[in-house]
């Protein structure tokens, strides 16, 4: 019987490590308390592991965190993500980069955020921005991205299509929660769920939106509505992956469709904001 297209990709992981550290079938079945033939058939495609004897492998052949859920992915289980804490000492790199590349997009707001979308650092160009609606007093409250948008109070007041907006992330959160099994990707989900603005049709509205990466929002600017489109990047701490559930920050900057629209103004003044480091 065939293989999968995810078991032989296994069995192609299994075998490139088994090389890597010099191991036999037979030596790699003695450490994980199986057999010869099942390794065989595990690497040629015609037997599916089970994910406890995928981490007896890991463990057996000492693979790091990365090559870990690497081969997890290509046996069809859903690595766990790591939490990293972004103030830890040594991620004091790290967060000099971030502040030098927030401060290099200003004038475009432009924010920070951890994988649950909880606000890490911000640029003067957002500051500014937010500041044309939202009193200083209530930005400075918001600490969730996501919390920032649903509310009236936060983003929710500019944002175009708000309604279909929030369904379109509602359906991210729920999927990603269905997918992950994490209790705290459905605390996030149920968190906002129950948010008074959400449409009570959210399901429907989400099915049939083709979802985009970003949201759309409109201000007004030197008397004129503009409107603004947003650009996510995934900043990866520990290097670049082919694959795998890894511990990631979002960067999150929104630029004007309008090209020629002069946002200086954005970043003139004595800005604060408690995650402005500059």
């Amino acid at each position: 019987m065939p293989g999968t297209g995810n078991n032989l990709a296994f069995g192609r992981f299994l075998k490139f490590w088994r090389g890597v550290h010099g191991l036999s079938q037979e030596e790699l079945a003695h450490r994980i308390d199986s057999s010869p033939r099942h390794i065989s058939r595990m690497e040629n495609g015609s037997s599916r592991p089970s994910e406890t004897l995928v981490l007896a492998i890991t463990e057996a052949l000492q693979l790091g965190k990365r090559d870990s859920n690497q081969l997890l992915l290509a046996a069809g289980y859903i690595p766990v993500e790591e939490k990293l804490d972004f103030g830890a000492s040594q991620l004091k790199w790290l967060r000099k980069a971030m502040t030098l590349t927030l401060r290099a997009l200003d004038p475009y707001p432009t924010t920070l955020t951890d994988s649950s979308t909880n606000f890490l650092m911000v640029n003067k160009g957002w500051v500014g921005f937010f500041l044309k609606t939202v009193p200083q007093a209530v930005l400075d409250t918001f600490t969730n991205q996501y919390d920032f948008l649903f509310s009236r109070r936060g983003a929710g007041t500019i944002i175009s299509s708000w309604e279909d907006t929030l369904a379109v992330i509602l359906m991210s959160l729920q999927q990603q929660a269905l997918f992950t099994n994490d209790p705290a990707d459905e605390a996030i989900f149920n968190k906002l769920a129950s948010h008074p603005n959400v449409p009570p049709d959210w399901q429907q509205r989400s099915a049939r939106i083709e979802p985009m990466a970003s949201f759309r929002v409109q201000i007004e600017l030197e008397g004129r509505l503009q409107k603004f489109f947003s650009v996510n990047r995934m900043v990866d701490p520990l290097g670049p992956t082919v694959l795998g559930v890894r511990p990631h920050f979002i960067i999150n900057t929104l630029y004007p469709e309008d090209e020629s629209l002069d946002l200086s103004g954005l970043t003139a003044g004595d800005l604060q904001h408690p995650l402005l480091f500059y």
